[in-house]
């Protein structure tokens, strides 16, 4: 075994790596950029390394810099964590040549997995199910439309090097396929420097359920599956395990399936097998297939550690250190049920927009275990992925699993930014979902339902004035002045609604509170308030910011009367920066003439790209941003003249 390994990532990855090398014994290194100094991960870490600026190019994905720091550290081998340099075959060469061990797959490995059409040909001749296409070299449009109506309509057009939906399109008609077929290839362009598009059927109701295999190089073995089909914009949101619905039959085929994918490329390591399945007539034998493998441990291994007893990350440092496979397959069993939720900074109302800001309060349930990266005090960076933790839950049976991670979710506190945490919360209320009828279009067709702001009631309007006015531990002799009752208020907003709170205090431990005509009183007893009848919610505070921690976190700001008129001077001809990001692209040239909706400019922020659109018909009247700029959030970035359109 390794005496010391240099975990090449950060956040909640790395956290998770250093707490099980803690366990085995092994010393750990951490690797940090500008922006990363004060993390956790590199205050978990027995040694840290600072390799760079807050920009990924500029730290994280520089690999001969982590190769160096790992050399001057003294540890033996690398752990990738996902995403950055995870499944990146020259980084793999990199760490050989320099006499490291990398602990994951082979470079020949990922480079066989790495392009999608490459991929689906080795896999049908493993006799792994594959999805009927084309995936040849052809990329002729008139040769391509011919395979697509060979393959039948509707079809999807996807990039071989693609990933995130990027370089996709759903095509119904072969009237519309030219005009995709240039879309994808464009998108698949800019987004990964490759234009080839494969052609592939369209799963009608499709289910996204993957294996997770582990090889030692020359076998494998399977932990099972896990259904990720809650998605949105092919982004994974819930994740469980075992996938609801799935008999023993359909297991064994799939397993099977997975084994001989990671054999056939003689893989080392964990690694997930991904299938796209038929769910339109309940899970069978020959209803499912080849998507992809990503050559890496996946963010959702959690839930398959918790169904297993498994510590895949324990596995990987075993294996990579020369052991055989931990464990025959007859040896591994499913016990229960899982369920990750992904929560993030990102503001559900305006689009899932990630958001940034400094965690004021952070908590979780002791019913769920929560991975995170980040603690109270730490602020989400514009650098990276929006992520605060994975909130996962066991239980005996899905519906107690399902249960527990309802309630994990109304317990979680957040403060300091938006989250996705009620999203994530209607998602576990939803009865389809409850009942297992899942699939990957589930979000997109109840969005409406499922992204509703939750109702924001009398008391909780009562619990942020008693924070605003400093009232939850008042003196003992502030309730009275000159034999009357203290009246005060207080303006407060909440979703750019404002409102005035006003309360009468009746002694230490009695509050009358009045809002919009409507009156709740909140008293305490044993060291505990209580607004109508009901237990106070934990609020936190910072600044001027105030969270009531119920409804999966609703936030209030107190108003300074004065600033009003400066938070209202906004001449709404300005199109600012929604976050801190780099401006990638500014198409507005002044004088131009646009209409509603026209793209003035592309943000890149949090690893997505975010459209910047007119508000309204008008002329440019000036362009304040140029291409590679990095602006501030709130930072002016095109103007339309006053008064025109």
């Amino acid at each position: 075994m390794f005496d010391k390994i240099l975990i090449a990532n950060r956040g909640e990855i790395a956290c998770r790596v250093m707490e099980t090398a803690r366990a085995m014994g092994v010393r750990t290194v951490a690797v940090y950029s500008d922006a990363d100094a004060a993390s956790q991960h590199v205050a978990l870490a027995d040694e840290a390394v600072h390799i760079g600026g807050a920009a990924p190019a500029q730290s994280y994905l520089l690999g001969d810099r982590i190769i160096g720091a790992a050399q001057a550290t003294g540890a033996q081998a690398i752990h990738p964590g996902y995403g950055f340099l995870s499944e990146n075959p020259e980084f793999v060469d990199a760490v050989e040549a320099a006499g490291l061990t990398f602990v994951g797959p082979s470079a020949d490995a990922i480079r066989k997995m790495g392009l999608k059409d490459a991929a689906k040909t080795l896999m049908e001749e493993a006799g792994v199910p594959v999805v009927p296409g084309y995936h040849g070299a052809s990329q002729d449009p008139d040769f391509l439309a011919g395979e697509a109506e060979k393959i039948g309509y509707p079809v999807l057009i996807k990039a071989v090097a693609g990933g995130g939906g990027k370089g996709m399109r759903l095509v119904e008609a072969s009237s519309e396929f030219a005009d995709a077929l240039k879309s994808a290839q464009g998108e698949a362009t800019t987004a990964f420097g490759n234009p080839d598009v494969l052609i592939e059927k369209y799963i009608q109701q499709p289910r996204h359920i993957e294996v997770q295999v582990f090889g030692d190089g020359e076998t494998a073995v399977h932990l099972f599956e896990r259904d990720c089909s809650l998605q949105r914009r092919h982004q994974k949101v819930i994740e469980e395990a075992p996938a609801p619905g799935m008999t023993a039959e359909v297991r064994e085929a799939m397993g099977q399936a997975g084994v001989r994918a990671a054999e056939a490329i003689g893989y080392k390591g964990a690694g997930t097998v991904e299938f796209i399945v038929d769910g339109s007539g309940g899970l069978r034998p020959d209803g499912f297939w080849f998507m992809e493998m990503n050559t890496r441990l996946q963010v959702e291994h959690p839930v398959t550690e918790l169904i297993t007893g498994v510590d895949l990350v324990e596995w990987q440092l075993r294996v990579a250190s020369g052991e055989r496979l931990p464990a025959r397959q007859e040896d591994l069993t499913i016990t229960g049920h899982a369920f990750e939720a992904r929560l993030y900074a990102e503001d559900v109302p305006k689009g899932f927009l990630p958001a940034t800001g400094r965690l004021t309060h952070l908590s979780f349930p002791a019913v769920a275990r929560a991975d995170s990266g980040v603690r109270a005090g730490d602020t989400i960076s514009p650098w990276y992925d929006p992520m605060i933790a994975k909130v996962i839950v066991h239980g005996s049976t899905r519906k107690v699993a399902l249960s527990r991670l309802a309630r994990a979710l109304a317990d979680t506190q957040v403060g300091g930014t938006v989250t996705n945490l009620a999203f994530l919360g209607a998602l576990a209320a939803h009865s389809g979902f409850a009942d297992g009828d899942v699939d990957t279009g589930l979000i997109a067709r109840d969005l409406d339902a499922l992204t509703t702001a939750p109702a924001v009631e009398l008391r909780h309007r009562a619990a942020a004035g008693m924070v605003a006015l400093n009232l939850l531990e008042p003196a003992p002799e502030v309730g009275f002045t000159l034999w009357a009752s203290l009246r005060r208020a207080v303006t407060l907003s909440h979703a750019g609604e404002e409102f005035t709170a006003e309360v009468q205090v009746d002694g230490a431990d009695r509050q009358l509170w009045s809002v919009g005509g409507e009156t709740v009183v909140a008293e305490r007893s044993q060291g505990q308030w209580r607004i109508g009848g009901r237990r106070m919610p934990a609020v936190s505070q910072s600044g001027s910011l105030i969270t009531v921690h119920d409804a999966y976190g609703l936030e209030f700001t107190a108003v300074d009367p004065l600033d009003r008129d400066a938070v209202a001077g906004g001449d709404g001809n300005v199109i600012e920066a929604p976050m801190p990001g780099l401006v990638k692209a500014v198409f507005a040239v002044a004088g131009q003439a646009v209409q509603e909706g026209d793209r003035l400019a592309i943000l890149e922020a949090m690893k997505m790209e975010h459209a910047l659109l007119a508000a309204r018909d008008g002329v440019v009247a000036e362009v304040l941003a140029a291409d590679g700029d990095q602006v501030e959030a709130g930072a002016a970035l095109v103007r339309l003249e006053v008064g025109d359109g």
